[in-house]
């Protein structure tokens, strides 16, 4: 274990948990000590539940599924829409969709229904319609990025959720739950960690100990995406080779049977010669 990463995590205050009255029982195999009324985390088992954690994601990333980031707190909401938008994965940082996992066809409805209001301004349907039906209609757009736009490239469920604060965003975990997806999570001393597949004890309410947890989450899922991406560039490599493989064996062997024939030929006009003579 390195020293610098808890030393890193200290200086990001991921180590504060909440006061000791509201703290969860099942949070004490995380908990390192109690100071002025505070829940101290022990930043040790932090930095080994995070790199557990992070070689998970990294093998999700590169096997190409989605990984959702769900954080709804306002202290969060930047840190990791940012932080998704460069692993480009999808993420809600706005009110949680009901039935957003449950329901996901309806979800995708919804998606496609803000494509196909893109595509009337595009064609010019849009300019066609009253004044009232557009002011509607826009809003109507408007609503939908504001909700779904962050996952209009999520075709399917995705592969892993990463939550920040399981208490406020307790129906995501919920639903991940029912449909058995992996659940990755910050959890903080006032949490029930149980029912959380990959637990992140953290302090999950200041903006440094989130955006450091998300530095290190978002460079494993990084590193997965290029292995992902460098292995279909061997593939495509090794298609390549073989293609030519083929060809010059074709190549060969279309040479070899030219020069069969042309000996056969010889060999035939030889004897014709001999027959034509006597």
């Amino acid at each position: 274990m390195k020293k610098s990463q808890v030393s890193e995590l200290i200086k990001a205050g991921v180590h504060f948990g909440h006061l000791t009255r509201k703290w969860n029982p099942n949070m004490s195999p995380y908990i390192y000590m109690e100071r002025n009324g505070i829940h101290i985390i022990n930043l040790y088992k932090t930095v080994a539940k995070l790199e557990d954690a992070s070689n998970a994601l990294k093998k999700i990333a590169s096997s190409g599924r989605k990984i959702l980031f769900v954080a709804t707190k306002k202290q969060a909401k930047d840190i990791v829409s940012e932080s998704s938008k460069k692993i480009n994965m999808p993420y809600i940082t706005e009110r949680w969709p009901g039935g957003m996992l449950t329901n996901f066809v309806t979800i995708r409805k919804a998606v496609k229904k803000m494509s196909s209001i893109d595509r009337m301004k595009q064609d010019g349907t849009f300019n066609s319609l009253s004044k009232k039906e557009k002011l509607q209609i826009g809003r109507l757009r408007e609503k939908l990025e504001k909700n779904l736009g962050s996952i209009s490239n999520m075709t399917r469920l995705p592969g892993a959720i990463f939550i920040v604060d399981i208490i406020r965003e307790k129906i995501a975990v919920k639903e991940a739950q029912k449909l058995n997806i992996p659940i990755f999570a910050m959890v903080d001393t006032n949490s029930d960690p149980r029912g959380i597949d990959y637990v992140i004890p953290a302090n999950d309410d200041a903006s440094k100990s989130i955006s450091k947890i998300l530095e290190h989450v978002g460079g494993a899922i990084q590193e997965g995406l290029e292995e992902r991406n460098s292995g279909k560039d061997k593939e495509e490599t090794a298609v390549e080779e073989t293609a030519v493989e083929e060809t010059v064996e074709e190549t060969a062997v279309e040479e070899t049977a030219v020069e069969e024939t042309a000996v056969e030929e010889t060999a035939e006009k030889k004897k014709t010669n001999k027959k034509t003579k006597k």
